[in-house]
């Protein structure tokens, strides 16, 4: 079920904007797709669904939040290893033998159905 309080994109990778979701009839999500030119009505299913299409690209697909994270991983002789979240201090590091900084992003979410 769409919800105008979230953020949407298309099948394809466009931006979204939705203006409406209790409109009457078979596609009550009204809203905009943004195209080179600017933006253009466009009507969903309340599945997200876009009117007429064959091919799925202007469906509604949830735009979720992504979240970064910053560590500094410090590998030691002895097997053991411990993580930093700002760069460790050279008394942490006597016995290491790497020390490496990792940054990734992840969507909200993202992975927790492999559990």
């Amino acid at each position: 079920m769409i919800d105008k309080n979230k953020q949407y994109k298309t099948r394809d990778g466009r931006e979204v904007r939705i203006y409406a979701t209790d409109g009457a009839g078979t596609y009550p999500v009204q809203g905009a797709i943004r195209h080179e030119d600017g933006w253009y009505l466009a009507q969903w299913k309340q599945s997200g669904k876009h009117v007429g299409e064959c091919d799925g690209s202007n469906d509604l697909i949830e735009v979720k939040p992504r979240m970064k994270f910053e560590r500094w991983i410090v590998l030691h002789r002895n097997g053991e290893w411990a993580s930093w979240m700002t760069r460790p201090s050279d008394a942490s590091t006597v016995d290491a033998f790497a020390i490496k900084h990792i940054v990734f992003e992840v969507e909200e979410g993202e992975g927790l159905d492999a559990v």
